[in-house]
């Protein structure tokens, strides 16, 4: 399994307890799908450089995981259909060399 680090940014008129509901259904996607969450952060509510779904602001969270090649596709394609989120960026984490 490879490791990657997604990055969503979820609606702000979600309070507190809905997002905290989002974060923990996509984890349990990740579980579904026979992957493991490493990390999560909840990074807040931040200020967007330019307006999106004419919203200013999202509540930013970062998850770092570990999920099957073969499942990638259907996990972007999941977060994609939820409503919720705003935007995503999906990153592979690179080993760092050992010198």
């Amino acid at each position: 399994m490879k490791t990657y680090e997604l990055l969503a940014i979820f609606k702000p008129n979600l309070d507190a307890e809905e997002a905290e509901k989002m974060i923990s259904k996509i984890s349990d996607n990740i579980v579904e799908f026979g992957g493991k969450v490493e990390s999560t952060d909840k990074i807040g509510r931040k200020k967007l450089a330019y307006e999106v779904q004419n919203f200013r602001d999202g509540f930013f969270t970062s998850m770092v995981m570990e999920l099957p090649a073969d499942k990638v596709a259907e996990f972007k394609r999941q977060l994609r259909l939820n409503d919720n989120i705003l935007r995503t960026m999906f990153l592979e984490v690179s080993k760092k060399a050992s010198v």
